[in-house]
């Protein structure tokens, strides 16, 4: 509570800026921070104990601005467990962004396709979520301020934000899929076996980030949705290996296709 509140006190050093939505940009997703009207920009490793990001393409910084005549706090890069992160490390800018004022959180990632009706490209608004292979942010003791102790999880994707993004998606003439978005830790690529095991469950999509941001924000009171791009299918689909170029390079291509959904949606919401 008292880091939060010092990092809190920091960012507002800097700037007085109060978002009304928060953006997390996924591996090569980063470049809409560079067409909003900017204000602000704060770099991660300037806040005292905040996580800095060590994926590729992920710049790792806080763009705060306008977007659609709307106010917008984006975070260009994300943490992730396989940096050595814990979940709480990871909850931490998520909680930072609420505390800013902002009260809807819109998550995106670059997912592998476990859904066979998938193929790179696709968009995959996130209906639900598998937590069991991740530790939850909320394990030890609950920050009373931020949220109860035990957050309900059954509009964990918030149903309202949902049918604003397929609204969007619909005027943007995009296709929009959904399904379930499971996290693993990473960071190497799944197993066929494991991959398998992930399609028995009920997920859809698979990738190593979101669930941790979902599950904190929820707690402090986000209304939250996600979208995942699928940017390759997962292992053992094809006879093929993964890549993390693959990954990047898919995104890039998408990249236009998805700022202008993203625009659409905060316009929506």
């Amino acid at each position: 509570m008292r880091m939060l509140k010092k990092q809190l006190e920091y960012i507002r050093s800097i700037t007085d800026f109060v978002p009304e939505i928060a953006i997390v940009l996924g591996s090569g997703l980063g470049a809409l921070a560079d067409k909003i009207d900017v204000k602000a920009i704060i770099e991660y490793s300037e806040i005292e104990g905040l996580p800095v990001s060590t994926a590729p393409s992920h710049k790792g910084r806080f763009v705060f601005g306008e977007l659609q005549d709307k106010t917008v706090v984006l975070m260009q890069g994300r943490v992730h467990l396989y940096a050595g992160y814990s979940s709480k490390q990871i909850a931490n800018p998520i909680r930072l962004m609420r505390l800013m004022g902002a009260d809807k959180l819109i998550l995106t990632n670059a997912a592998g396709g476990i859904n066979k009706d998938f193929k790179p490209g696709d968009f995959m608004l996130i209906d639900d979520h598998i937590s069991c292979f991740v530790s939850s942010p909320l394990v030890g003791k609950n920050l009373d301020f931020l949220g109860t102790r035990f957050p309900d999880m059954s509009n964990a994707y918030n149903k309202g934000l949902k049918a604003a993004i397929k609204t969007a998606a619909n005027n943007s003439n995009i296709e929009l899929k959904s399904g379930v978005y499971v996290q693993l830790k990473g960071p190497q690529f799944e197993t066929p076996a494991e991959i398998k095991m992930l399609s028995t469950l009920g997920a859809d999509a698979v990738g190593m980030s979101t669930v941790i941001e979902t599950i904190a924000a929820v707690h402090c009171g986000f209304k939250v949705c996600g979208i995942s791009l699928i940017t390759n299918y997962a292992c053992g689909i094809l006879d093929k290996p993964l890549t993390g170029e693959e990954v990047e390079e898919t995104a890039s291509f998408v990249a236009p296709k998805f700022e202008k959904l993203i625009k659409e949606i905060v316009k929506a919401i």
